[in-house]
């Protein structure tokens, strides 16, 4: 047999859906996909002196002579996907999954590749979102320093047929979803588990998206307050929105028995609400029901679906119990609006985006001055502004008074505790304060995700390892998919850090970049741990993303402003790596 071995780059391609597309229109859809290849595809192999070893329907196998131009060319690929879809109903788009890795391969007598290494490209490409692209950590390695794109560490994966787990790299791309690594299997908890998915919105009025989201989460915390439930928090269960997928998946995914769905109609002043609950492993549906009322109405129809699933769930349970899961509801049904619209501007953490949804709650304020929630995210909103909008000493007192009156209002909201404990540590200084808020808000809400998340960062920062990382890990238990994910790896990489195990902490800070990219603080982690392991190239990439978010970044003010709730032995850590990094003092 004539076939010889070598070292090569494989750059393996498939179309993300294309049994769907097939589906909706399989003539116009390899129609279009013909043209891409002669008008995009090809050329561009072409010019990165690729060879197309094979084409399979929808999919592709490329070598390259090197790891850098087979990115380069992936790169040029899906920028002009990007630009060719932009004027496509989402449904309608053709999306590339790529995955790149470096490694041995047999080469046969016409040309064909055989081997593990082509194996492992192709597994990549099918963890790959769409429109994203996943390199092996050997393929990685190659290009470090000569691309300018931002990669994430996702940690070892272990691939379908691959006797080994291999390390894996997503793209982290300005304003698409980045490439993630395949979601893990649950087990379930020791008692009864459930996820509330996000209830369509059925009004005719895409506005009212926020009111059924908001009504879907307080259902969500009614049941969690119920202390024999597991509740996955909603930040992970909505990550189904816009999607019809299988419930034994989700149940899969998200670890839990129940699935409950449903779908709301706001018209007027009237609602109707349809519920039902699956049980997730057998897809078998066990209640459904219907709920009619005035919006006036609309914290009681939640009180009555809590009711009515407690009931399914558990048939002996104590009236008490359900009487300890309703909330201390606003007066305003108008606050609560408000409040409601407000919360999708703090996903990024950002000051700029928090900003308007603080114009929301200082309404929502003056029309209940005692209503928790509003106090908790207006604090969180000035705490922004503070941290990374220049150190207003005025904002900092704006701030620290509303986190204070959060948690001085009569509410058992633990979402609204866990947050403004967070500020309450960041403008006041007050660890005990912050830390006994976090125990109270678990006490209340033991399914409160937020406040784990939160718990693992004050934790992290005074010093106290093993509470952080047990409050890091019960928060991607509870939320694996949460926007607020990002937390958890501050903390974890925070530990390490401060340990010097410099690499791990750089790990933690990657997935959280991953998770969060637009989030100017987690460079300033990221830099400095890269910085600290010697690892200057990435350092500095990660260290011009952080000013380009941040661009009036400074080492000394921020590590000024630490000094007051962090351990010192972190903050000196944390300041070396920084100015290893270049970054301005």
């Amino acid at each position: 047999m004539n076939e010889t071995r070598k070292l090569t780059t494989i750059l393996a391609a498939d179309v993300a859906g294309y049994s769907r597309l097939a589906g909706l229109d399989e003539e116009g859809t390899l129609s279009q996909l013909r043209g891409l290849r002669s008008s995009l595809i090809d050329p561009t192999i072409s010019l990165h002196r690729g060879r197309v070893v094979k084409r399979a329907g929808d999919g592709i196998l490329v070598e390259f002579r090197s790891p850098v131009e087979a990115v380069r060319c992936a790169l040029e690929v899906q920028k002009g996907m990007t630009e060719r879809n932009a004027d496509l109903p989402s449904d309608r788009r053709i999306e590339f999954r790529i995955g790149i890795h470096l490694g041995d391969v047999v080469e046969e007598a016409d040309g064909d590749l055989m081997g593990d290494a082509v194996n492992i490209a192709a597994r990549l490409e099918a963890i790959a979102q769409p429109g994203g692209m996943i390199l092996s950590d050997d393929a990685y390695r190659q290009v470090l320093g000569k691309i300018n794109d931002t990669f994430a560490d996702l940690g070892e994966q272990t691939l379908k047929n691959i006797a080994r787990p291999v390390r894996v790299y997503g793209q982290v791309i300005q304003g698409m979803q980045t490439a993630e690594a395949p979601k893990p299997t649950l087990a379930l908890p020791d008692k009864p588990s459930l996820a509330v998915l996000p209830f369509q919105n059925i009004s005719g009025d895409p506005e009212q998206d926020y009111f059924a989201d908001g009504m879907v989460e307080d259902i969500i915390t009614g049941l969690a307050r119920i202390n024999w439930l597991f509740v996955i928090a909603r930040n992970s269960s909505f990550a189904y929105r816009g999607k019809s997928p299988d419930i034994r998946q989700v149940g899969r995914e998200l670890g839990v028995r129940y699935v409950m769905e449903g779908s709301v109609r706001k018209g007027g002043n009237r609602l109707r609400i349809n519920c039902q609950l699956i049980e997730a492993e057998s897809g078998t549906h066990v209640w459904a029901d219907r709920y009619d009322g005035a919006l006036e109405d609309v914290f009681d129809l939640q009180d009555r679906i809590t009711e009515s699933v407690v009931g399914v769930i558990e048939p002996n349970v104590r009236r008490a119990e359900i009487e300890r899961a309703r909330r201390k509801r606003p007066e305003s049904l108008r606050a609560y609006d408000l409040h409601l619209r407000a919360l999708p501007y703090f996903a990024s953490d950002m000051p700029e985006d928090a900003g308007r949804g603080v114009e929301f709650l200082e309404q929502a304020l003056a029309l209940e001055p005692n209503y928790a929630p509003a106090h908790a995210f207006l604090a969180w909103g000035m705490e922004m502004r503070v941290v990374r909008g220049g150190f207003n000493e005025a904002d900092a007192q704006a701030g620290l008074h509303h986190a204070r009156a959060a948690l001085a209002a009569p509410t058992d909201d633990a979402t609204s505790l866990a947050v403004a404990s967070f500020v309450v540590l960041h403008l006041g200084h007050d660890f005990d304060l912050a830390a006994n808020s976090i125990e109270r808000a678990i006490a209340l809400n033991g399914s409160c995700a937020t406040a784990f998340y939160f718990g693992s960062h004050i934790h992290a920062l005074s010093g106290n390892v093993k509470i952080a990382e047990d409050y890091a890990q019960r928060a991607l238990r509870l939320s694996p998919f949460d926007p607020f994910v990002f937390e958890a790896y501050i903390a974890l990489g925070m530990v390490r850090l401060r340990a010097g195990q410099d690499d791990d902490a750089a790990a933690y800070f990657a997935k959280g970049v991953h998770a969060n990219p637009h989030f100017s603080t987690l460079y300033a982690m990221l830099s400095a741990a890269l910085a600290l392991a010697g690892r200057t190239s990435e350092a500095k990439a990660a260290a011009a993303r952080l000013i380009e978010l941040e661009p009036g970044f400074r080492v000394a003010p921020l590590i000024k402003m630490a000094s007051g709730f962090a351990v010192p032995s972190l903050l000196g850590r944390w300041s070396e790596g920084l100015l290893k990094a270049g970054l301005p003092e």
